[in-house]
Parts: structure tokens; sequence; C-alpha cells
């Protein structure tokens, strides 16, 4: 049994969830399981580097024929990387972070559902203007990046579903098992896009230590920041902050970020922390609802259970 709701039936797929396609943790093993369960899959591209998606689209195939798609950073990408994409005949793509109209036509023009993420009313209305078939209504309890001036999951979702509507919205940021599914439903969206969650699985691309420290960590851990992409090099845009778990240069650098910016050897001492092994090659990204997080489980499996807790809450609240 499964929820039924827009996005299942537009996506063929048997619950309203979906793997936020998150760089660096969602790999081809991850999105496959994630489809197998019963969800939709999604590749973490981010920039759609060709060396990544050889070693990683091949692992799909353990999807089982369901259908899976593949997220991009939009700042960081070209037509190439979305032509590349499609030669493979994803069921979606999705686009986050970035202006989407550049790619928007292409995409729908392929017959592949289009997913915009969204994170202020501005970049929602922009969506529905280009055509998107989903879109992702984000919080700032996500983990990752999301926006500085970004408003919490509860109030933006529903503004987003009514301001999209008949559009399916998914609702992403602070959900990591099935009553947060539920209240997405809830709050009058299709489904919920999950990323904290599924980045502890035993198919996510990460490594021991963060999956780790995600299970052990709690939401008081989590703080939203630019410092680690300053401190990095990463050039995401400074509209877009990143919640992540604690980190030794937060503490040096927090409050000092113009400081950090202007001070190269700074930024040098990072890499060589992380080439000493001193610290974590990337930021240990998470959300504020990683106290919920408690085990390793494969991804298939916890699809399953977050769509039965779903079931069950909406259940108990009478809505079924």
């Amino acid at each position: 049994m499964g929820l039924s709701t827009r996005f299942t039936e537009l996506l063929g797929v048997q619950h309203p969830i979906a793997l936020a396609p998150m760089g660096g943790s969602a790999g081809g093993a991850l999105a496959a399981a994630v489809s197998r369960g019963g969800g939709l899959g999604m590749l973490g591209s981010a920039n759609g580097d060709p060396e990544w998606l050889a070693r990683e689209l091949p692992l799909i195939a353990e999807a089982g024929g369901k259908p899976w798609g593949i997220g991009f950073l939009t700042w960081q990408i070209d037509a190439d990387a979305i032509e590349r994409a499609l030669e493979h005949r994803p069921r979606a793509v999705m686009l986050s972070f970035g202006d989407p109209s550049p790619f928007a036509e292409r995409i729908r023009a392929s017959g592949t559902v289009l997913i915009i993420q969204v994170t202020d009313l501005e970049e929602a209305r922009q969506a529905v203007d280009l055509g998107a078939d989903v879109i992702v209504a984000q919080g700032t309890e996500s983990g990752g990046h999301g926006a500085r001036q970004g408003r919490s999951t509860l109030p933006f979702v529903p503004v987003v579903v009514d301001l999209a509507a008949p559009v399916p919205v998914l609702a992403a940021g602070g959900i990591a098992d099935g009553r947060g599914v539920a209240a997405a439903l809830a709050l009058g969206a299709a489904g919920a896009l999950v990323g904290t969650r599924f980045q502890a699985t035993t198919e996510a691309l990460v490594d021991p230590s963060t999956a780790k420290a995600i299970v052990e960590g709690h939401g008081e851990d989590t703080e939203r920041n630019r410092v680690l992409d300053i401190a990095r090099g990463s050039r995401w845009p400074s509209k877009y902050t990143a919640r992540t778990l604690g980190h030794r240069y937060l503490d040096l650098w927090r409050g000092r970020e113009a400081e950090l910016a202007a001070d190269p050897r700074a930024r040098q001492d990072y890499q060589q922390d992380v080439a000493q092994g001193e610290i974590p090659s990337l930021p240990m990204w998470a959300g504020e609802a990683v106290d919920l997080v408690t085990d390793l489980p494969s991804a298939a499996d916890l699809v399953a259970t977050m769509a039965a807790q779903a079931e069950d809450a909406l259940n108990r609240a009478g809505r079924l």
C-alpha cells in the first residue's frame, strides 16, 4: 500500500518520498536504493562532472527499472551538463540554487519531469512561470545549503502550495521520519524531499565518521553559516548559507567572515588541515531533524519504514 498523491501519480512511484540530490552523498547506489524502496531516488550530480556521472550512473541499474532522477546545483552547471544527463533518460531533473531559466525549456521539451527547488517566494513564482512540474519548498531547517534569509518549513510550505496550485509541491527541511512526511501532506504538500536522514544509510557516499556524527548529533549541534564555504574556497553564492554540524573553523572564524575571505593564509591552513586528516574533507552537512537519526539502515528499507509511519500518523490524526 502507498499514499497516493499528485507527486506519486506524476512520477510513477509508490511513496511520496524523494531523496534530496545531495552532492557528495547521493550517488548511484543510494539513489537506486531509494527508488527500489518505492520513493524517487535522485543522484546528486552538483556540477555535472562527467567522470563522477560515468562512475555513479551505472549503479542506477540496481533500481530495477524504477523511476529515478538527477539533481544539479543550477549556479554551477552549463547546458552541456543537462544534455549529458538527458542522454541517460532520467524520469526527473531537479534544479536548485540559482536561475533555472536557461535550462527549464530543454528539460521540459525532452519529456523529463522538471523539479525546481525554491527557498523564497520570488523563486517560487519564477518556478511557476517556468512551468515546473514539481516545486520543492525548502525551509531553513534543512541540512546543507539554503537561503540566508529563508523561512521555516512549517509556514513556508503552505504558502508555496497555495501560490503554485495545482503544481505539486514537496516539503523539504526538518523531515527525517514518517511523521514529518505526514506533516508535509497535512500542509498540502504532495510529498517530502529528505536529505539528512538518507546520509545515514548503508548506501550513502559519506565517510564513516560523518555517518557516525550524524547518528550521534543533535539539532542544537547544527549551525547555518558561510564560514566553511569561505575557508574551503567554495564559490557558493552569498545568498545561500549551509547548515552543518560543529567544526573547528566555525569556532575560529564565526562572525569574522570578511576577515577570513581576505586572509589567503587561513584558507591555505584549511586545505593543509584537510590533507593531514585534521578535519574532514567536506563539512558535515546536517539538518535540525538530526536527532531523529539513530541508526544506519538500508535506504530501501528506510523508505518503506517512513511510508508506514506516515500512514500510521495520518490514521491517528483521522486523515485516512
